[in-house]
């Protein structure tokens, strides 16, 4: 549990270990972010090597980079509403289909930064 009292650095390396944990139970529980983990070591490398210049390169490792966020905050999502309550209720839907279209337009958009790039 987060200390409120914790000011300065003390406050910083508090927020790097609970980024570690959330991290770690990402890892653990989420197929989707290990898969795009495994997309972004086997594209971070293509990306150096196909990339014309350093901003083509950023473009390219950054939308990859762009879809692991949006996965982990709807992960995040996931895991709130699923404390929440397993039973079926239409809001608790509407916020997992709506992380869901998050994931995927991030997902397009790394696509099509690849595509119009490299072709």
């Amino acid at each position: 549990m987060a200390n409120p009292n914790a000011k300065g650095l003390k406050r910083l390396i508090n927020a790097c270990f609970f980024s570690v944990a959330g991290f770690k139970a990402t890892w653990t529980h989420e197929e989707a972010f290990r898969q795009e983990v495994v997309l972004f070591v086997i594209t971070t490398p293509l990306a150096i090597w196909l990339g014309q210049t350093n901003i083509e390169k950023l473009l390219l490792i950054g939308s990859i980079v762009l879809v692991m966020l949006v996965e982990l905050l709807n992960s995040a999502v996931e895991a709130v509403v699923d404390r929440v309550g397993f039973e079926h209720h239409e809001l608790s839907g509407r916020a997992k289909d709506i992380g869901s279209a998050a994931v995927m337009m991030s997902i397009v958009w790394a696509a099509v930064t690849w595509a119009l790039i490299l072709l």
